[in-house]
């Protein structure tokens, strides 16, 4: 078990958290949120939380822990090897310390050491090094990289094999930060069945809201620097949480009536007592006893409202009734296949995902549909009266100089004042107008894309993982934005809560074949395990 009491943190001039307390007991699968603030605070409290976890397990002697980090390492070294390095490295051990046992001195240390080693051998799954490595390889989609060297290895790749290599070393505590960036749809199913199946405790920072359905028991909630405990799933906590603050604000109108009342009682008191000839004492008295009951009474602060902005993406005018018409598709990349004869009909007002795993090509047939990819065979036609707005997984803004302001007036036809007033919906205030794009993170890339694209007035919206980078407020603000847009929506996305809630058809896409499913994800996912 991890404990910590009555934690302060401070950061820049700013208390991130102040009188925080927590334990983590073995076995429980936590999920951290926190609330949306101005800046990188928010970041920063999550990355100090996460310190205190590794500091305070670092104490313990019989615990070990593990994290994975958002930004992986660079090392030259295949992948097989670097998953069994460390099974290897206590094999080593172990036999370089057998052939001292003959040697009657230190003979009690040596056979404590070399049991000591066995148990490691043991817990790290040694004798089943192989068929662990291979299976975790599978489940994450990584089984055609281990003869690869690891500095070969796209960003997204060398992740996915870093999680792969925190998961066969099994800690007490395993820290996961953002875990489900780069997976696929099959792999994200394999990691929520592994976690839950994990005998240690998980402690996971994520905006994967189904993710943290599917495998947390707990939810920590940081908000304005306090911590509060949900024994619940996302889902669940959701509903609290709302319950929680109608409390809050019930009891501290109830109190503020009671003071309001007390005080008024006080002042009547006190204008009798001094009406009276001559003054009456012991009206003076009673008022007196009030007022220190008053001053006893511990003041509730009132809860902050979070202000919904409301947004839509509207549109200007109709499309036809046919959107995208494919016929019979054949496309290659380097001999391989990726579409084998694909059709497909998209019509004015349908809300479209298509779905898949990694690298079956999912990309490539929007930039198809797109016209920004041409097929070796086949027939691609775009309907009439079509006005596309596209938001691609890699963002660029004009030149390099340019600021957020200045990108966005280039796809928004408003004056600086109207611009500046609607990025502060998208979380750009004040100075932060005025930093490079070239600057951004991948979320306020993806804020500002989105802006932009609010302000265009597209009948047709075709999003390439739009909820990437996002945190939840962001992602639930595009959701609601979608649910009025009157025109037609096509999205790529392993977002499984976002392609429940916002796109109603599914196009499968696997194995160079296309299958359609008139339903959400969840109903498509169904029918292909029937």
């Amino acid at each position: 078990m991890s404990r910590k009491k009555n934690v302060e943190q401070i950061y820049g001039g700013t208390t991130i958290f102040t009188g925080l307390s927590f334990q983590i007991h073995s076995g429980e699968i936590i999920g951290l949120v926190a609330e949306m603030v101005k800046g990188n605070l928010r970041l920063q409290g999550l990355l100090v939380l996460k310190t205190l976890l590794q500091e305070r397990l670092a104490g313990k002697k019989e615990s070990t822990k593990g994290m994975l980090a958002q930004t992986p390492a660079r090392e030259d070294i295949t992948i097989y090897d670097l998953l069994q390095r460390r099974t290897k490295s206590i094999a080593t051990a172990i036999t370089t310390l057998i052939p001292t046992f003959p040697e009657h001195l230190g003979l009690e240390a040596t056979l404590n050491t070399y049991g000591s080693l066995l148990d490691q051998f043991e817990k790290a799954g040694g004798y089943e090094t192989e068929a662990n490595i291979r299976r975790v390889a599978a489940g994450l989609g990584i089984a055609d990289l281990l003869e690869k060297n690891l500095v070969d290895l796209k960003r997204g790749e060398r992740t996915k094999v870093e999680l792969a290599e925190l998961l066969l070393q099994k800690p007490d505590l395993l820290i996961l930060d953002e875990p489900t960036n780069h997976l696929d749809i099959y792999a994200l199913d394999w990691l929520s069945k592994w976690i839950k199946d994990y005998t240690g405790s998980v402690f996971i920072i994520s905006h994967d809201r189904t993710f943290l359905d599917d495998t947390v028991t707990k939810i920590w909630e940081l908000e304005h620097g306090e911590l509060f405990i949900y024994h619940t799933n996302y889902t669940d906590y959701v509903m609290e949480r709302e319950a929680r603050i109608l409390r809050q604000f019930q009891h501290y109108e109830d109190q503020q009536k009671k003071i309001k009342k007390m005080t008024e009682t006080i002042k009547r008191l006190k204008e009798w007592a001094n009406r009276a000839k001559p003054p009456n004492a012991s009206m003076h008295r009673q008022a007196k006893s009030m007022e220190k009951a008053l001053n006893r009474i511990k003041r509730l602060q009132r809860p902050v409202e979070t202000k919904q902005v409301a947004l839509a993406f509207d549109t200007e005018q109709r499309s036809g009734n046919d959107v995208f018409t494919c016929e019979n598709i054949v496309k290659h990349f380097d001999n391989t296949p990726i579409f084998n004869g694909v059709s497909l009909h998209i019509r004015h007002g349908e809300r479209v995902a298509i779905v898949g795993p990694n690298g079956a090509g999912k990309s490539t047939l929007i930039k198809t549909l797109l016209r920004q990819h041409d097929v070796d065979s086949g027939e691609v036609t775009v309907g009439h009266n079509i006005s596309i707005g596209y938001l691609s997984q890699h963002l660029e803004f004009g030149t390099s100089t340019d600021t957020v302001l200045s990108a966005f007036r280039n796809a928004a036809t408003v004056t600086e004042a109207e611009a500046r007033h609607i990025l502060a919906k998208f979380l750009f205030y004040g100075y932060d107008v005025f930093t490079s794009v070239s600057d951004l993170s991948g979320g306020e890339s993806m804020r500002l894309r989105l802006a932009q694209l609010m302000q265009q007035h597209h009948n047709v919206l075709v999003f390439d993982e739009p909820t990437n980078h996002l945190d939840i407020d962001s992602k639930e603000m595009l959701e609601e934005a979608l649910e009025s847009f009157q025109g037609t929506l096509i999205a790529v996305s392993h977002d499984r809560y976002f392609l429940n809630k916002s796109l109603s058809t599914t196009l499968w896409l696997e194995d160079g074949q296309l299958t359609r499913y008139e339903g959400p994800f969840n109903y498509a996912r169904m029918k292909r395990s029937e």
